[in-house]
């Protein structure tokens, strides 16, 4: 028996794999949660085997649950929803160590057999989110995606800087470089820039 927690935002797809999972094979839903923080509360309290998150969420997104899951228990074997496979996205959640990527859209059953395949120990992402990892036109550092996220996200400098344990000056080069990159005159122009070209 394999038990998961599923973390997604959208409660219909929620619901509908926690149904669906435990008739596909051997699976034991053991929670669900509805943003980030709730994934990271629900994954610390239950250790489930798997965590099934989803990359884009309100408040703390699928990348911040799992940075703040990676610092507490770092074993924990990650599965990744996605439906905008971003190119420095995947790297990010690679870095991470997120072991398997899979695309909204799969049947239940597809799911299903790749948490089995995580829970071996083994890698796994869905062949369409991979072709779109390897093309990359982004121009922008790690750490200049970082802080136009924050910025999209509605951060200050100051409360970015606090965020990414940086200088606020040095956040302040990060964002004036991005704007020079994507030819805007505000940060939240260059947000916006690199959310539209799918560098966030």
């Amino acid at each position: 028996m394999t038990t998961v927690v599923l973390a997604d935002d959208e409660v219909l797809l929620r619901k509908a794999l926690a149904s669906l999972l435990p008739l596909e094979g051997e699976i034991t839903v053991l929670a669900e949660a509805e943003d980030g923080e709730t994934a990271v509360r629900a994954t610390l309290r239950h250790r489930p085997d798997v965590l099934v998150v989803d990359l884009e969420m309100p408040g703390m997104d699928g990348l911040g649950a799992v940075a703040a899951i990676r610092r507490a228990r770092p074993d924990q074997v990650i599965l990744m929803l996605t439906r905008h496979a971003r190119p420095g996205v995947l790297r990010k959640a690679l870095k991470l160590g997120v072991q398997g990527f899979v695309s909204k859209s799969a049947e239940p059953a597809h799911i299903t057999s790749v948490i089995k395949t995580l829970h071996e120990g083994r890698r796994w992402i869905d062949p369409d989110v991979s072709a779109l990892a390897v093309v990359d036109d982004c121009p922008l550092t790690d750490r200049e995606v970082d802080v136009l996220r924050a910025t999209g996200e509605g951060y200050s400098v100051a409360d970015i800087a606090a965020q990414l344990h940086l200088a606020a000056g040095t956040v302040r080069n990060y964002l004036s470089n991005a704007m020079q990159k994507t030819q805007t005159r505000t940060r939240h122009e260059a947000a916006r820039y690199a959310r539209e070209h799918d560098w966030l």
